[in-house]
């Protein structure tokens, strides 16, 4: 019988199972016999251009340079349903025949190389002038008028491409650009996959002291609250760092990398044979 109890996932190697992996990931999502599950769908998983090297610099003062150098890859819509159907909010873990797991700040740490020390990311609870904040941290405005979002088609419009004239100043205006688009686009998704939020911008208005909050635990906790929204089987989208997610289960469970090209087959087919 597969020892169980609530621990941090190790590579499937470090398990103590008596299953064979493809029992393993088949019984945990099917639970052994075949069900119909919805794929779920998400909207953005990058940023969709790199950032010019002037930037980096500045990225890596305020914490985001590793998760900023993440290269797009297509995300497994079909992973990320079998594990949603496995995901128990009232322990915010994942339970599996093997036991319970779940994405740690350990996990941030390995995987985007976030902060996770220091002061909440919390919400700013009013912006009173907003027009008058992106000109002082971003040079530019989205409007003159009221708005709480900044849309990622501005944002690339604007920062994609810098001058070769650029002063440090729009250099560092243009991270602070990056730096949003990558919090809404990546990292704290939401289901609408086409803006950012305005109350992360104050965070970055001080470059040296925006690694000072920890942004690991904002995104983990944003992963978490996704994950039990799509408990409700009327759900269709998810939103959260589906790059961890999806990274934090092929780490964890490198067997599931042996079967790419038949994944579907794996997770669905609970007559699948042992691969003794």
């Amino acid at each position: 019988m597969a020892e169980t109890g609530h621990h941090t996932l190790q590579p499937y190697h470090a398990l103590p199972l008596t299953l064979n992996p493809l029992q393993c990931i088949v019984m945990s999502i099917c639970g052994g016999m075949k069900v119909e599950y919805r794929v779920l769908k998400g909207r953005i998983n990058s940023v969709g251009f790199q950032p010019d090297e002037r930037l980096i610099p500045f990225l890596e003062l305020a914490g985001f340079e590793s998760a900023a150098l993440i290269r797009t890859f297509n995300l497994r819509y079909d992973l990320i349903s079998a594990l949603v159907e496995r995901w128990r909010p009232e322990t915010y873990t994942f339970h599996l025949p093997c036991g319970e797991c779940t994405i740690t700040l350990e996990d941030i740490v390995l995987q985007l190389g976030l902060p996770i020390d220091g002061n909440a990311v919390t919400d700013v609870s009013l912006i009173s002038r907003p027009a008058r904040l992106c000109y002082d941290l971003l040079g530019r405005s989205l409007s003159e008028g009221k708005f709480a979002t900044l849309r990622f088609s501005w944002l690339k419009a604007n920062f994609e491409h810098l001058p070769s004239t650029g002063t440090e100043l729009e250099v560092m205006q243009a991270a602070r650009a990056y730096i949003m688009h990558l919090i809404g686009s990546v990292l704290m998704t939401d289901t609408h996959g086409s803006d950012v939020h305005l109350m992360y911008l104050p965070l970055l208005s001080d470059l040296h002291n925006t690694r000072s909050y920890s942004w690991g635990s904002a995104v983990l906790a944003i992963l978490y609250r996704k994950l039990c929204r799509t408990t409700d089987p009327s759900v269709v989208d998810i939103g959260g760092c589906l790059i961890l997610l999806q990274s934090w289960a092929l780490y964890r469970m490198p067997f599931l990398m042996e079967h790419e090209s038949r994944y579907r087959e794996v997770i669905h087919d609970s007559d699948i044979p042992s691969n003794d």
